[in-house]
């Protein structure tokens, strides 16, 4: 039967619960248990998909066309294990549930309140979908003390008195500061905040403390004593270079032998067999060189919503054995000043997907720079939709090529998609649909053209990728295009969806209609970033 460990935090937000629980995933699969993870979020949009990507960074999206927290990909790169739309439920999900049920009758007329109807909702999301996990780790977001995260610490903690303590784990991630004026650690934040946890009935187990220098084992031992926690059971959880080096230290600090000691596992004394992340943390920190990317982006200002690019991107110089170093730049430049002096410099140039018209003619101008100068170009989603409008203008002549997105246009080249299949069902949207949940999302499988650069990356006629997309390149244009060009290298199975495009004359530019940084993981990297990263290597030998 599946044990299950609960991930808290307190004192403030971004302490890092989201890679505490994939560290502690990956570290229980070096010791050869089959995991899971579950992120519970507290607010009440039922999806992040109509949330601003700068309030809530990047949306993650699973095969099966789930749109999720950012933390779900953090999972995945450190287990890969593959997210589900049941790895992910909202305070949102949670009350349509619980109130469509009460208007069809199913609670027989009971009087409907958070305990135990919301709560009960909540132990049933945590415990479903299970098959043979031996573990499953349940984050849950926002901070103790949070009004919006009361009825997930109810459901928990009742979860626990249910499962008993030799099934059931609770994990707290806090807070040790050190304050420079007076030149010392300060404990009481921590010790605030498991009164908090103990107030609403749960106990941790295990105290992950953050913090930016070693805490002293007298500090630790303190700790313990007001928290009501074996001193060896609080965890330092110190700053690292990299966040792939995270396991490593976790490990070190004895949080996986902490976890087995906990559910009396027989090989509580053992060592996990790292050898995969003490590879890729060498890698990472021994590279043989360095490139420059630039990210062309409209929110550039809060990195998170690019999170999975920026870590494919290092994925690619993993695999490359170089340092990727990255240019952030907001695409509006470049619709006031020549992209040449932000551009000169780099060795790959990549345009990552976004919604709207602002910053777009920004992304095409860092299009035309790319395909004249001969620098790798990577167009994902909208940039790959910008690429196909760059070159209908100015390889095809298409003088009036724009997208519907904005508004009308003389020449469609990008336009609403109204209708696709999946599987063997035909799904239609229109321009009057909710926002939320109606874009094209999850895996959706593509045929590779032979002969192509995409083929030979792949070393495969046929792949599957995650999408989430709302506007398609026309095939209508398809002809006029390839005439000047532009190769359509990858389609839907049906020959009618545009997936792929590349330049056959140029040394390295592929758009995707999909998004690749989905998928890719630290001992698993992409291939079109692993090829993107080896080009730009090559690049960097020519400036």
């Amino acid at each position: 039967m599946s044990r299950f460990i609960f991930i808290t935090g307190g004192v403030v937000s971004s302490l890092g619960k989201g890679l505490a629980s994939a560290s502690l995933a990956a570290l229980l699969q070096a010791r050869g248990y089959k995991v899971r993870l579950r992120k519970l979020d507290p607010y009440l949009n039922v999806d992040p998909g109509t949330m601003s990507p700068y309030q809530h960074g990047e949306v993650y999206v699973t095969d099966d066309g789930a749109e999720t927290d950012l933390d779900l990909g953090h999972y995945e790169r450190f287990s890969g294990v593959p997210a589900r739309k049941s790895d992910n439920v909202t305070t949102g999900q949670i009350y349509m549930d619980v109130l469509t049920r009460e208007r069809r009758g199913d609670y027989l007329g009971a009087t409907i309140q958070v305990v135990p109807h919301v709560t009960d909702a909540i132990k049933t999301f945590v415990r479903s979908d299970l098959t043979d996990e031996d573990f499953v780790l349940c984050e849950i977001g926002g901070t103790v003390g949070d009004i919006e995260s009361l009825p997930f610490l109810e459901a928990i903690r009742q979860l626990g008195n249910e499962l008993g303590r030799e099934r059931a784990l609770f994990i707290h991630v806090t807070l040790v500061p050190y304050i420079a004026a007076a030149g010392e650690q300060k404990t009481k934040p921590t010790q605030h905040s498991v009164k908090e946890l103990q107030s609403v009935g749960i106990q941790p187990d295990i105290l992950l403390c953050r913090a930016e220098r070693e805490i002293p084992v007298d500090q630790r031992r303190k700790i313990g004593l007001f928290c009501n926690i074996r001193p060896e059971a609080v965890i330092q959880a110190l700053d690292v270079a990299s966040i792939y080096d995270v396991p490593l230290s976790y490990s070190a600090q004895g949080f996986d032998g902490e976890v087995c000691r906990h559910f009396n596992l027989p090989d509580m004394e053992e060592k996990p067999n790292l050898a995969r992340w003490e590879e890729i943390s060498r890698i990472v920190h021994q590279p043989e060189g360095t490139v420059r990317i630039a990210v062309v982006g409209k929110y550039t200002s809060l990195l998170d919503s690019y999170k999975s690019l920026a870590e494919a991107l290092a994925h690619g110089g993993i695999s490359n054995n170089v340092k990727v170093e990255l240019d952030w730049i907001d695409s509006e430049i470049f619709e006031r000043e020549d992209a040449v002096s932000y551009l000169e410099d780099v060795h790959g140039i990549l345009v990552p997907g976004g919604f709207g018209e602002r910053g777009a003619e920004g992304k095409i101008s860092a299009v035309t720079f790319a395909r004249e100068h001969n620098v790798p170009y990577f167009g994902i989603c909208f940039g790959m939709q910008m690429a196909v409008i760059e070159s209908a203008r100015n390889l095809a002549g298409i003088k009036g090529a724009g997208s519907t997105e904005f508004g009308p246009c003389d020449e469609p080249v990008v336009g609403l998609l109204t209708e696709w299949v999946r599987g063997n069902v035909k799904e239609t949207r229109d321009a009057d649909d909710d926002l939320g949940g109606t874009m094209r999302l999850g895996a959706y499988d593509c045929t590779l053209a032979p002969e192509t650069q995409v083929r030979e990356i792949y070393g495969a006629d046929d792949i599957s990728e995650r999408h989430r997309h709302r506007y398609e390149v026309n095939i209508n244009y398809m002809d006029r295009l390839e005439q000047s060009g532009l190769r359509f290298s990858g389609m839907s199975p049906n020959g009618e969806l545009p997936e792929i495009v590349e330049l056959p004359t140029h040394p390295w530019f592929v758009g995707v209609q999909f998004h690749p940084e989905l998928k890719s993981k630290p001992f698993d990297p992409h291939p079109l970033f692993t090829s993107f990263i080896g080009a730009a290597v090559e690049q960097s030998r020519l400036v």
